[in-house]
């Protein structure tokens, strides 16, 4: 692959990224909305947002509830986040003794109140262990969001709220879930940090 090969695959890259970015702020604000609501809501009353996801989802997962517990753009309170991805001896002991299936459910069932939100991200929407999570979520119940592409999957009907990024190319659908994530990280790191703030 020659230099200008290189330049040209990453003009295509993000013009396929800025075109789906648009349609999915032209298409998506009221789904964000209410994400970001429920976010916030969970927060206020004392609740737990949850993160879970396979592969480039799961680094989202952590790298989001990272951003609730440490800081996003202001200074404020630590925000209680937990991505169910973050043990490597959780997940390993789950998936020997119970299958990858139960790999998130496990830590959800010890963890997760009724007052707290589970937010799943799968790019497919159909991954065993991400639709075993949401079942299990609706058995405590929590209540959940499903970040997932343009065709849903099965995740997308046993989640409580859906959000479908206009893509099906996995790398664009990780990368405007993370886009989604910042912009209702914003609206909650705003909202605390008016709270903090002297008056």
């Amino acid at each position: 692959m020659t230099h200008a090969d290189a330049r040209i695959g990453a003009m295509q890259h993000f013009e396929r990224l800025a075109l789906a970015a648009e349609q999915t702020a032209e298409r998506l604000g009221p789904d964000i909305a209410t994400y970001a609501d429920w976010a916030l809501t969970t927060l206020r009353a004392g609740g737990r947002l949850f993160f879970c996801g396979n592969g480039g989802s799961a680094a989202t997962a952590e790298h989001v509830a990272t951003e609730y517990v440490v800081r996003f753009r202001r200074s404020r309170s630590a925000l209680p986040a937990i991505a169910l991805t973050g043990s490597t001896g959780m997940l390993t002991a789950s998936g020997n003794d119970f299958g990858f299936e139960e790999i998130f459910v496990r830590p959800l069932l010890a963890l997760a109140r009724s007052d707290d939100l589970l937010v799943i991200h799968s790019t497919s929407g159909g991954s065993p262990n991400v639709l075993a999570v949401a079942r299990a979520a609706a058995r405590i119940p929590v209540r959940t969001v499903a970040l997932v592409g343009a065709a849903g999957g099965p995740l997308a009907d046993i989640a409580d709220h859906s959000i479908h990024v206009p893509s099906s190319e996995t790398a664009t659908i990780q990368e405007l879930h993370l886009a989604v994530e910042h912009a209702v990280a914003d609206h909650v790191d705003a909202w605390f940090a008016s709270e903090t703030r002297p008056s």
